[in-house]
Order: structure tokens, then sequence, then C-alpha cells
């Protein structure tokens, strides 16, 4: 596809093939299409398609679908010495719980409002909040949050379509709150058999744990089939910790 030339979507219209988004050497790698709208069943298509959102201020809504794609396959989480030590801590202390889909508006808000490095504003506009309280009211959209003495200090919130499972932000006010959100989520991947939470774009940090790259080919079929399997009760227990800090199943 030309740089020049994008789709214009009106609400209510269908995406174009993924194989028409701008390639590596254009000026934004993984642009789609612009226009149309964030309604439930706007996002609902897009994520059944590998498509997502993301515009900054000002810019209209612009649909995104990268090749590669970046994604975290849940058996391969890297847990870091000291995060472990974090956790530790943390599931032994009476003041420390995870809450799930407890207060995602509040985990929305505190995404779009923290500082990234490299990054002038933030792309979580308000446009954007509101479509996804609304996708978290239609059951799309969850948030993994980390608490402690009663206060909500970390968090991500994510999409799940099935067993389908996307990405989207994380925050923290306080040292390792997002990672040992990040940690939960994992747990509860594991738990209920999802193979890879989608990260949409390549950051270090995310290499870091574990992701990668892989073929978006390859993304958009585990997508359609993973996206058909039954909804996921995205309920925390503590006991899903023990196999992410004991992978052998002895606590010992």
């Amino acid at each position: 596809m030309a740089d020049d030339h994008l789709p214009w979507l009106q609400p209510g219209d269908e995406f174009p093939s993924v194989a028409l988004s701008w390639g590596s050497e254009s000026a934004a790698p993984g642009l789609l299409a612009a226009g149309g709208n964030l309604s439930v069943a706007q996002l609902k298509s897009a994520y059944q398609r590998g498509i997502f959102p993301w515009f900054s201020p000002g810019q209209p809504v612009l649909w995104w679908s990268p090749d590669p794609r970046m994604v975290l396959p849940v058996a391969e989480f890297r847990l870091h010495r000291s995060l472990r030590r974090t956790l530790q801590k943390f599931r032994l202390s009476p003041q420390c719980e995870i809450r799930v889909d407890h207060d995602f508006g509040a985990v929305i808000k505190a995404c779009a409002g923290t500082p990234r490095s490299g990054q002038n504003g933030t792309w979580i506009v308000p446009q954007m909040v509101d479509a996804y309280r609304a996708f978290h009211a239609a059951g799309f959209a969850h948030s993994v949050e980390t608490w402690v003495d009663g206060r909500l200090v970390g968090g991500l919130y994510f999409i799940a379509l099935g067993k389908a499972v996307f990405g989207e932000s994380m925050f923290a006010h306080a040292t390792d709150a997002s990672k040992v959100a990040l940690a939960a989520f994992v747990c509860l991947c594991r738990h209920h058999g999802v193979a890879l939470i989608d990260c949409q774009q390549n950051t270090a940090h995310l290499a870091s744990f574990g992701a990668h790259e892989i073929d978006r080919a390859r993304f958009l079929d585990h997508v359609a089939k993973a996206s058909q399997e039954a909804p996921v009760s995205w309920k925390f227990e503590p006991v899903y910790w023990t196999a992410l800090m004991h992978p052998t199943g002895n606590p010992g």
C-alpha cells in the first residue's frame, strides 16, 4: 500500500484485508485504515481480525495490524529472580492482594495518566477510555489489579475473546506493582490454557519477560482458533501462583 492512500472507514464498515496494511518501509508500518468508530461492535470486529486502534489527540481513529507481531508465549514467561522475591513477599502479606475487574475504570485512567519514557502524552485519549469502559461492560475488556493496604497501586488491562488474549497497557504507582499484575495475569492465562498474550508492539521491556515477534499470519491463525473457545472466567485465586513460582508443582 502506498503511504498516500489509506482507506477511510465509515461507522460499521468492514475492515480491509490486513494484507493491505503499510509495510516495514513505510512511514507508519502496520497502519491499515482510519475512521470508523470505537463502538463495541467495531472493536470486537477489529480484535477478531488482529487489528487494534492506536492514535494520538487530534488524530482520527487509526487502525493497525503490524507484521511481525509481538507476543508473549505464556509458557515462556521469564520470572526474573528479583520479581520472584517480590512475589514471595507479596503472597505472604495479608495487606497485598490481586483483584480482577474490581475497578476497571480506575485502571484504564491510571494507564492513561502514567508518563511513559520517550513518549509525549498518551494514546489512551478520553475517547479510548470511554470506548474500553463500554467494552468492559460488554464483557470483553478486563483488568488485573495490584492492591496494597486497600489501595490500587498497579495493574493492567486486556481484551479477551474466548482464549484470544490481547494485552493493552500497564501502570505502577509503587515499585514493581505492574510487574506483580503481569505475573498474576500470566498465572490466570496458564490456569485457563491461554497460549499467547498479544503485546502489539516490540519493546525491550516486554522482551525481557520472554515476548518476541512472530509472523502476522501465524498470529492471525492463533486468533481465529482461540477466539472460538468458550469465554474464560477471569477470577483470580491465590493458588494460581503455585505453577508460576514452583513449575514442578512442588511448593517446597
